[in-house]
């Protein structure tokens, strides 16, 4: 097998949940593609970063240069309610099943001191302060997946919230747990829909 086809397998065998026999696969299409859409992978793979930017309000993906994602920026979303999520992948999922219409927070991780992921490494603090600055009683819905890194970060919420005198601004709330996979991102839509619906108070 050719140097440049090796080092392309296992370039791509690097990426999550591609396994080396998929890598190849993979690689053999890509040998066998159009150039012009070669071209135009390399591109979008080499601008990747520089041509998104963080939502300054709840840290989610936008475009290069604007501040405020479109869905802080849409006015008929629900801004008193506040749904705190994993990963971005976790609010397109939540965004896709169409029965979500507040506001999301991300925190880009969960709290796993296993895994050398700390309070300080997510985006708690700017969530502190949307609590503090808003103007009525918030409903923050933990939608981080139900594991032991859900009840660290559930837990964290709410001693936090109230060592902080927050809680009268707030009522939290998790999803229940009918979610058929466990996990948001593989959950289906009326798995969704049903454990945003049916969630309890923490």
């Amino acid at each position: 097998m050719p140097e440049a086809l090796k080092r392309l397998i296992h370039n791509i065998s690097l990426l999550p949940w591609i396994w080396e026999n998929r890598a190849t696969k993979l690689a053999f299409f890509m040998l066998s593609s159009n150039e012009n859409y070669l071209k135009e992978l390399r591109e979008n793979i080499l601008t990747i970063k520089e041509n998104t930017s963080s939502c300054d309000t709840c840290f989610s993906i936008t475009d290069a240069g604007k501040n405020i994602c479109s869905v802080c920026n849409n006015e008929s979303r629900n801004k008193s309610e506040i749904c705190v999520v994993e990963e971005y992948l976790d609010l397109l999922t939540l965004e896709q099943s169409w029965g979500y219409a507040g506001v999301y927070h991300v925190l880009w991780g969960a709290i796993s001191p296993m895994n050398w992921v700390f309070v300080w490494d997510l985006n708690f603090s700017k969530l502190f302060s949307r609590i503090e600055d808003a103007d009525c009683k918030l409903e923050i819905i933990i939608a981080t997946n139900p594991n032991l890194e859900w009840e660290a970060t559930s837990t964290f919420l709410c001693e936090e919230i109230e060592k902080r005198k927050l809680k009268h601004k707030v009522k939290l709330t998790r999803l229940s747990r009918g979610l058929s996979s466990g996990y948001i991102e593989y959950a289906d839509t009326m798995s969704l829909v049903s454990a945003l619906r049916e969630r309890k108070e923490v």
